[in-house]
């Protein structure tokens, strides 16, 4: 097990400067076009493809790293360069954790290099599990995955909504009722070959922010998939379906993490990590910009008003960085999350960049309020970390139930 750490040691420090490198000179320069177009910037994928970042050996790298900062490190880099390409680039990588936390060893190898296609032909990838009704409650999905065991094969239908690349994805993960009278519990996750029939792409959503990262309905018309394409295999669904049958029966509770919170759960650190990323850069063009921009004959800095802003800025940063870093590292290491350690980091982080963007646009006056700065757009990409993946509201209830052990409602 890996010693807990604060220090990058000298490769992590190279990949972080290689990181910071490419999204500086590639992914800054794009942001305010594909801001603007609301398209997925396919160039830039490419290149991100090119040089070795959009591909299934760098995520792996960083996800294996035993210190567990190499995916925070990496997610913090590239949101530094621009919210809305970033999330293009990584987007795929949470259906890659959907298949990580619930696929066999075979289904890994098979479905996540298809994920990514390769440096002529770059894909991307979706993890589908929000529906028109049913986002944090998770328990009210109504996608149905029926079992046809003559033809071994699933049948799906249902509609799922606020998907990353939904629709245009090469590989769907879907995750959807099997067994409706256990819940959120009688849920499984799916693999959506490409070109299934019956898999369509609904409504494309105009967002308020990470405009240059697709995000759609996906909708299931009896679609087939082989049985080999249920997550993890049926007898292992069998298993724990019985298992909590027998629970339920008997009156206790069963702690078996559905299919969707397993993947939330995986991640959340990593999306702490990007709003990391994101009020870094607002404070960064805020510093810069006080320290240069003069009014009454002296650089604003010279304020407190603003000087001490900007303190407290700094200082939420650093402390969301460190939680995340906490969090990734217990993962990483199998230490148990019994303060809800994951939920705690992004709840801090996503706060922390939604207040740290509002202050970057007061600092720089009616400047911050235009498109010629670079905080507007940053302000309106921080607001969807405090949304997706579990509302800060979600998190909350969490980070309660597991201190008290009660089932705070």
């Amino acid at each position: 097990m890996a010693e807990f750490t604060m220090e990058l040691n000298d490769e992590q420090k190279e990949v972080r400067d290689w990181l910071h490198g490419f999204a500086a000179d590639v992914i800054r320069p794009a942001a305010a076009e594909w801001d603007e177009r609301e398209e997925t910037p396919w160039p830039v994928i490419q290149e991100a493809a090119k040089v070795g970042i959009y591909s299934l050996d760098f995520y792996a790298q960083q996800y294996f790293d035993p210190t567990g900062l190499g995916i925070p490190m990496a997610m913090e880099e590239l949101f530094w360069g621009d919210a809305g390409i970033a999330l293009s680039i990584v987007g795929t990588g949470l259906a890659a954790v959907g298949v990580l936390a619930n696929g066999t060893e075979e289904q890994i190898g098979t479905w996540i290099p298809q994920m990514y296609g390769d440096t002529n032909d770059v894909k991307v990838a979706a993890f589908c599990s929000s529906e028109p009704d049913a986002g944090s409650d998770v328990a009210a999905m109504r996608t149905r995955a029926v079992y046809d065991e003559a033809k071994d094969e699933w049948v799906i239908n249902g509609t799922k909504t606020w998907a990353t690349n939904g629709g245009i994805a090469n590989v769907h993960v879907v995750v959807a009722v099997v067994d409706p009278e256990l819940g959120s519990k009688g849920h499984a996750s799916f693999i959506i070959p490409p070109g299934t029939p019956g898999l369509s792409q609904g409504q494309k959503f105009k967002k308020h922010g990470i405009r240059a990262s697709h995000t759609a309905e996906v909708v299931l018309e009896n679609a087939r998939v082989p049985g080999s394409c249920l997550l993890g295999g049926k007898e292992k669904l069998d298993e724990r379906l019985a298992r909590t049958r027998e629970k339920t029966k008997a009156g206790g509770g069963e702690r078996v993490k559905n299919a969707a919170m397993a993947t939330f759960e995986a991640s959340r650190p990593a999306v702490g990590a990007m709003a990391v990323g994101t009020a870094r850069a607002a404070y960064e063009v805020a510093l810069d910009y006080a320290k240069t921009r003069e009014q009454f004959g002296r650089p604003i800095i010279d304020n407190q008003g603003i000087a001490f802003q900007l303190a407290d800025m700094r200082t939420q940063i650093d402390a969301a960085r460190l939680l995340v870093w906490r969090a990734s590292w217990m993962a990483v290491n199998g230490r148990p999350f019994t303060a809800a350690e994951g939920s705690m980091s992004k709840l801090f982080a996503s706060e922390t960049a939604k207040q740290v963007t509002a202050q970057a646009i007061q600092i720089l006056g009616g400047n911050g309020y235009t498109r010629e700065y670079p905080v507007e757009r940053m302000h309106r990409d921080s607001a969807i970390y405090t949304i997706f993946e579990g509302t800060s509201e979600v998190q909350r209830l969490v980070i309660a139930r597991t201190l008290s052990g009660m089932p705070i409602r």
